[in-house]
C-alpha cells in the first residue's frame, strides 16, 4: 500500500465523514423543526386543511422527499420521523403536485378530515348536480386551482354542446353564474361551440380574484382555452391575471353583466328561469354555477357597517394614501391587505383580530406584519373585536376595555359565507367528505365528475406504472444483453487465474489498462455518473417537466444494479490497490443501501394501527385501575402496584434497536412476575383474567411499536450512507481518472 493511495483514501473518507455528518445533522434539525411546527399547528387547530389535500402513508413513504420541493406554495410539507408529513395544512390549496412527484405512490389526495368535513355539491361526469340541468364548476365543486376551474368550465360546456337541442323562444342555451376563471372559460367555450349564453356576475370581472390583495400570486400553471389559446404562466400576479381576463373578454367579444346577483333558479331542465337582482329573469336551457366557495363576504353585524367607508375588498391600496384605515381579520387576506395599505398606499393602518396571536396565516405574512409593527408603521390589536363603526372612528372591545380607533375607512377581511342558501334555492344537494378521496362513492351513488377525474388520474397512474414495468423489463434485458456480451468477449480471459492471464493473447486488450478494458472503464464511469440525474430531477424545479419521477427512479435503479457489474469487467475482476478496494467496497454499500431504501424501508410498518389499538387498551387499563384502586390501599407495597399501572400507560420511550432486542427476554420475565404480584388484588378470577389479557396485549403492542420505530429509525439512516458513499465514489473516480491521466492514459489511451 503506497503513501499516495493511503493519502487519497484518508482524505476521501474524511470528506465523506464530514459530508455524512452535515447531512445527518441537517435532516435531524429539519425533522425536529417540522415536528415542532406540526405540534404547534395542532395546538392552535391549524392542522385542518381547507379542501383537497395530501395524506401521506408512512408505511409506503421511502423518504425520498421529492414531494417537498414540488409544491408551488412553498414549505407545505415537512419531514417528521423520516417521512413526509403535511405540516402546514391550512395553507394547502390542493395543487396535487406532491402526489405526482412521489416515486412510490405514498400520497393520496382527499377532501376533508375525520375531525372536519367538507361540504361539496354532488356532480356527475358532466358536472351536472343533483338537480338536472344545473351544473357546478370551479372552486364550489372542490377544485379550487385556477387551471382546474378553467378546465372544468370548458369541459362542462363541451358536454352541454354535445346535445343537439338548442334554446328556443328567446331563451339562452346556457346561463353562467359567476365571471371568475371558471365562468370566463365556460363563456369562451360557449362562444366557440356556437351556444347562446348570459354571463352574470354579482361583482366585477374576475369574481373572487378581484378581491385578492394587489400583488398576490394566484396562478401557477398555464391552461389551453378555446378561441384564446394558451393562457397564463407559472407565476402570475392578481393584476396580471385581471388584465389577461380583460384581454380575453375583448378578443372573444364576451359580454359580462356585472352587478347582477342571482338569487334563485326556478323551472326545470331545458326551461329554467334564473331569478336575479338587476337583470330580471333570465330564461336558459342550462345553468352553470361558477360562483366559488367564498360566496358573499362575511359581515361584522355591528352598527355602522352600512357606512360607505366600509368595504370587503381591497382593489387599489393607493386610493387610501394618507388615510386612517382599520383592517379587520387575522388571516392571510387581512395581513396582505394591511401590508399593501402600509407599503403601497402609505396609509395609517390598524389591524384588529380576535385571536391572541396571528395564528391562521402564512409565516411570511406574519413576519411581514411583525416587521411593520416593530417599525411603528402598523398598529396590531390582538384579542379585539369591532362593536361599532362611526364616521371617523371605530369602537373595539379589547381585554382591557373599550378602545376607540381612528378610522376613516374599514376594510373587512374575515372570509366569506358558503352560498348554502343559494344552493338550496337552486335545488343543489351537498355531500360531506371526511378524509375521503374524490373517487370514493357510497352505495347507490352515480359516478361524479370528481370520481371521473380521479378515475382518469388512476388510469394515467396505471399507465405510468405499466410503462415503468415495461421500461424496467426493457432495461433489464438491455443490461443482461450488455453483460452477456462483455462476458462473451472475455470468455477465455476472465475465468483464467491471474498468472495464466499474462500468457493469453487477449491480455493486452482486456486488462484494465488495455484498449478494451480502458474503454469499458470510461463508458462505465459515464454510465455510473448518470445516476445523479435522478437526484437532480428531484432537486431542481426546472427539471420537473422532464419525465415522470417514477421513470427516473426506474433508470436510477437500473444504473445502480448494472454499473457495478460493468465496472467489474473493466477491473478484470481484480483489485490491486487500496483505492480500488475502497471504491469497490463503497460501491457495494451504495448498492446495498439503495436496495434498502427502495425495496425494504417501505416494508417496515409505521405502527400507526397498533398505536390506535394501544390507545383503546390504555383506556381499559385506566378503568381496571379505578376498579382495583380501593384494594391498593390494603396492599403491602401499593407504590409498586401503582407503578405497574403507570408503566403500561406511560408514553413510549425512544430506544435503540439493539438495546430493545437485548432487554426483550428480561421484559417478558418481568411482565409475568408483575402479574403474579397483582393476582391477589382482584376480587375474582374473571376480573384478573380481563386485566391479564389487556396487560399482556399492552406489553406486546409496546414492544411492537418500539421495535417498528427503532427499526424505522435505524433503516432511516440508509440515505445518509447512500449519499455519502456516492460522494466517496465520485471522489475515488476523480482520483482514479487523475492518476490515469498522470500515468499517460487519456480518453483514447
Amino acid at each position: 500500500m503506497d503513501l499516495g493511495s493511503t493519502s487519497i483514501a484518508v482524505a476521501s473518507l474524511g470528506a465523506v465523514a464530514c459530508f455524512a455528518g452535515v447531512m445527518a445533522l441537517r435532516r435531524a434539525l429539519r425533522s425536529r423543526a417540522d415536528a415542532r411546527a406540526l405540534a404547534e399547528n395542532v395546538r392552535l387547530e391549524r392542522d385542518l386543511p381547507r379542501s383537497l389535500h395530501p395524506v401521506i402513508d408512512p408505511d409506503v413513504c421511502i423518504g425520498s422527499l421529492s414531494c417537498l420541493k414540488s409544491c408551488p406554495e412553498g414549505d407545505i410539507l415537512g419531514v417528521v420521523r423520516g417521512a413526509a408529513a403535511l405540516v402546514h395544512a391550512e395553507h394547502c390549496v390542493g395543487h396535487g403536485r406532491c402526489a405526482a412527484e412521489c416515486p412510490v405512490g405514498a400520497i393520496q389526495l382527499v377532501f376533508g378530515t375525520a375531525r372536519r368535513g367538507v361540504d361539496l355539491p354532488e356532480v356527475d361526469e358532466r358536472f351536472e348536480s343533483s338537480r338536472p340541468g344545473v351544473h357546478v364548476v370551479g372552486e364550489l365543486g372542490g377544485m379550487g386551482l385556477i387551471r382546474n376551474a378553467m378546465r372544468q368550465g370548458v369541459e362542462c360546456v363541451e358536454g352541454i354542446a354535445e346535445d343537439p337541442e338548442r334554446a328556443r323562444d328567446g331563451a339562452f342555451d346556457v346561463a353562467i353564474v359567476g365571471a371568475g376563471p371558471a365562468g370566463i372559460a365556460a363563456a369562451l367555450a360557449a362562444r366557440h361551440a356556437g351556444l347562446s349564453y348570459r354571463l352574470l356576475e354579482q361583482g366585477v370581472l374576475g369574481g373572487s380574484v378581484a378581491h385578492y390583495p394587489r400583488h398576490k400570486v394566484v396562478m401557477t400553471e398555464p391552461v389551453d382555452l378555446p378561441i384564446h389559446g394558451r393562457f397564463g404562466k407559472k407565476r402570475m400576479s392578481k393584476a396580471e391575471l385581471l388584465a389577461a381576463f380583460e384581454r380575453i373578454v375583448a378578443k372573444a367579444r364576451l359580454r359580462v353583466e356585472e352587478g347582477v346577483k342571482v338569487t334563485a333558479v326556478e323551472g326545470a331542465d331545458g326551461a329554467f328561469d334564473v331569478v336575479t337582482d338587476g337583470a330580471g329573469r333570465v330564461r336558459a336551457r342550462k345553468v352553470i354555477l361558477a360562483i366559488g366557495r367564498r360566496g358573499t363576504p362575511r359581515k361584522l353585524a355591528v352598527p355602522g357597517e352600512e357606512r360607505p367607508g366600509v368595504t370587503y375588498a381591497l382593489a387599489d391600496p393607493q386610493q387610501y394614501r394618507g388615510a386612517r384605515v382599520l383592517v379587520v381579520g387575522g388571516g392571510d387576506s387581512a395581513l396582505e391587505a394591511a401590508g399593501a395599505l402600509v407599503e403601497e398606499g402609505g396609509a395609517e393602518v390598524a389591524l384588529s383580530h380576535r385571536g391572541a396571536a396571528l395564528a391562521r396565516c402564512r409565516e411570511a405574512n406574519r413576519a411581514r406584519a411583525e416587521r411593520l409593527a416593530a417599525a411603528g408603521r402598523l398598529r396590531v390589536l390582538p384579542g379585539s373585536t369591532v362593536v361599532e363603526i362611526g364616521e371617523r372612528e371605530a369602537t373595539l372591545a379589547t381585554p382591557s376595555g373599550a378602545l376607540a380607533v381612528p378610522a376613516e375607512f374599514v376594510v373587512v377581511q374575515i372570509g366569506g359565507e358558503l352560498p348554502l342558501a343559494l344552493l338550496d334555492r337552486c335545488g343543489v344537494a351537498l355531500r360531506r367528505y371526511h378524509g375521503e378521496a374524490p373517487g370514493t362513492r357510497r352505495r347507490g351513488e352515480r359516478e361524479g365528475a370528481r370520481e371521473r377525474m380521479l378515475r382518469a388520474t388512476l388510469e394515467r397512474e396505471g399507465g405510468r406504472r405499466a410503462f415503468e414495468r415495461r421500461l424496467l423489463a426493457a432495461l433489464a434485458l438491455l443490461g443482461m444483453a450488455l453483460l452477456a456480451f462483455l462476458a462473451w468477449k472475455g470468455r477465455h480471459y476472465y475465468p483464467a487465474p491471474a498468472a495464466q492471464r499474462l500468457r493469453l493473447p487477449d491480455h493486452r486488450a482486456l486488462r484494465s489498462a488495455g484498449p478494451w478494458g480502458h474503454g469499458v472503464g470510461i463508458a462505465a464511469t459515464l454510465f455510473m455518473l448518470s445516476n445523479f440525474l435522478y437526484a437532480a430531477r428531484k432537486r431542481f424545479a426546472f427539471m420537473t417537466g422532464w419525465g415522470h419521477i417514477r421513470t427516473w427512479l426506474a433508470f436510477h435503479v437500473f444504473v445502480g444494479f448494472v454499473s457495478p457489474l460493468v465496472i467489474a469487467f473493466h477491473a478484470a475482476f481484480q483489485s490491486r490497490n487500496l483505492l480500488a478496494t475502497g471504491t469497490t467496497a463503497a460501491l457495494a454499500v451504495v448498492v446495498a443501501t439503495g436496495i434498502v431504501g427502495r425495496y425494504i424501508y417501505g416494508l417496515v410498518p409505521a405502527a400507526g394501527g397498533r398505536a390506535l389499538e394501544m390507545e383503546e387498551l390504555q383506556a381499559r387499563v385506566v378503568r381496571l385501575r379505578d376498579e382495583v384502586q380501593p384494594l391498593l390501599a390494603k396492599a403491602r407495597h401499593p407504590e409498586r402496584l401503582r407503578a405497574l399501572f403507570a408503566g403500561v400507560t406511560a408514553p413510549l420511550e425512544q430506544g435503540s434497536l439493539p438495546l430493545l432486542l437485548v432487554t426483550l427476554p428480561l421484559r417478558a420475565v418481568g411482565s409475568r412476575a408483575d402479574l403474579l404480584r397483582v393476582r391477589a388484588l382482584f376480587p375474582d378470577r374473571a376480573a384478573f383474567a380481563e386485566f391479564r389479557e389487556v396487560f399482556l396485549r399492552m406489553r406486546t403492542l409496546r414492544v411492537q411499536i418500539g421495535f417498528y420505530r427503532s427499526l424505522k429509525r435505524l433503516l432511516g439512516g440508509w440515505r445518509v450512507f447512500h449519499a455519502s458513499l456516492a460522494m466517496f465514489l465520485v471522489l475515488a473516480i476523480a482520483a482514479h481518472i487523475a492518476l490515469s491521466l498522470y500515468l499517460g492514459y487519456g480518453l483514447l489511451r
